[in-house]
């Protein structure tokens, strides 16, 4: 079974590139995150492709899929839906909202309000929407992938670190090398979105996440990463370390990259190689960091160089 499953990712990411080019390990980053059952933070500017690879995405894993374009004026209950009066019941009925999708694209979400980020954070963490008190639950598998773009963009509202660390892993796109622009430039009349398949099926995804969640973690593990997170918390290069959510989140997308590699334990290695993209935006550089101009990436790398991996 696990073989079979294993095979089938590696069908996934094949499909994906046939729109999503040069661009593998956002590809695996994503992947692992939907293995670990979270949430992805797309940060990145316009137009280098986050919409195609959440559409690819939603194809290839067979997940319904809805996008909406956060603005300004977009409502909370544009993105969880409403009760309307039903004249002839003489009951309240419920209007579902965006988010009732397994795949849900939040477009650009620090141009809305406050308030309406709240919204969909909220959906995120308990999993439901809860509509004049009554709670709708969402599809299962439900995963968001929501785009920020960078700060400073004109119209946006910087989400606070409390919401932020609701998102499992941040990633950035970035530019597509010219090899790869290339090749996107020659299939830029061809409608290659339709050649995506479907791969796997939704029962299949929840069995996999199922089997990564079960996957075994030595006791070195737990205490490896439990290090790891107190030395970011001491750090004098940081205001504000991982935190316990943080650890948890490094635990998942651990286990599901020793799944996609093709082993039913953890490594530390793996714990090593998710910390960046699970933690980045998790911490806050302190004044001496920003002053030295050192980015989080940086301060993550030393302290995993300081600590020294656990051996079996």
């Amino acid at each position: 079974m696990g073989e079979n499953m294993r095979d089938k990712l590696t069908l996934v990411k094949e499909e994906i590139k046939k729109v999503i080019f040069g661009k593998d390990e956002v590809i695996d980053s994503v992947l692992v995150t939907i293995l670990a059952g979270g949430h992805v933070l797309l940060e990145d500017i316009p137009g280098v492709g986050k919409t195609t690879l959440a559409l690819a995405f939603s194809k290839t894993l067979s997940l319904g899929y809805r996008r909406m374009q956060f603005t300004p004026d977009t409502l909370p209950s544009d993105v969880t839906g409403f009760s309307v009066y039903n004249k002839e019941t003489g009951e309240f009925e419920y209007r579902e909202g965006a988010v009732m999708a397994n795949l849900f694209l939040a477009d650009e979400i620090n141009r809305t309000s406050p308030k309406t980020q709240s919204a969909l954070l909220e959906v995120m963490e308990e999993s439901k929407v809860t509509v004049d008190g009554v709670s709708h639950p969402l599809p299962e598998p439900f995963f968001v992938i929501a785009t920020q773009n960078p700060l400073g963009s004109v119209g946006t509202q910087k989400l606070p670190e409390s919401q932020l660390d609701r998102f499992m892993v941040r990633l950035t796109m970035g530019y597509p090398d010219p090899e790869s622009e290339s090749i996107m430039l020659r299939a830029e009349n061809a409608d290659t979105m339709s050649d995506v398949k479907a791969v796997v099926t939704p029962d299949e995804l929840n069995a996999m996440i199922k089997t990564v969640n079960s996957l075994f973690a030595d006791d070195k593990i737990y205490d490896y990463i439990a290090v790891v997170s107190r030395a970011s918390r001491e750090s004098e290069w940081l205001k504000t370390g991982i935190s316990p959510r943080g650890s948890k989140a490094i635990l998942r997308t651990a286990r599901a990259r020793a799944f996609m590699q093709g082993r039913d334990y953890v490594v530390p290695e793996d714990v090593a190689g998710v910390i960046p993209m699970t933690s980045s935006h998790r911490i806050t550089l302190s004044a001496k960091a920003k002053a030295a101009g050192r980015s989080e990436k940086e301060v993550l790398d030393e302290i995993i160089r300081s600590i020294e991996m656990p051996r079996f």
